[in-house]
């Protein structure tokens, strides 16, 4: 069963428990997947709805941030608890050690390829590849620190 299949049963049983935060949060999602498909005509696969969840992942915790800041904590909970649902459809994300590990063997291919150590100057190559390799298994933030401290 793809990823779709399962939001799509997901809503079909959010919708039979009237569950009303769980279904609107997921026809949210089923909406930017739907605006993306018809965008780009394409039809999405299970990488693309990934990168899509993320999308709104990060979008949920600027506003959890901007909601706190500004004193409107009933918001920022019903942003957590979107963010929450949302979570349930990325997979097993990458540890500190783990993304570490990926980033040196990212450093290394380049190193092979450009002759030379990267350098900082060569950080958007480094992410390029490390977003490429990591995309929905870690936090790009989390990546970027990474990439900067085996550049340093």
């Amino acid at each position: 069963m793809t990823l779709k299949q399962r939001i799509t049963d997901d809503m079909k049983t959010a919708m039979r428990a009237k569950d009303s935060e769980r279904l609107g949060t997921i026809r949210l999602l089923l909406a930017a997947m739907k605006q993306k498909e018809v965008d780009e005509r394409i039809e999405l696969d299970d990488a693309a709805v990934v990168a899509i969840v993320d999308k709104l992942l990060k979008q949920r915790k600027d506003s959890i941030a901007a909601f706190e800041q500004a004193g409107r904590q009933d918001l920022a909970d019903k942003e957590a608890s979107e963010s929450t649902v949302l979570q349930a459809y990325l997979p097993a994300r990458l540890s500190a050690d783990e993304v570490k590990a990926e980033i040196a063997t990212v450093v290394e291919a380049l190193t092979a390829e450009l002759g030379r150590k990267p350098a900082a100057a060569d950080m958007g190559k480094v992410m390029g590849a490390a977003k490429a390799r990591l995309a929905g298994k870690a936090e790009m933030g989390q990546v970027s620190a990474a990439v900067k401290a085996a550049l340093a």
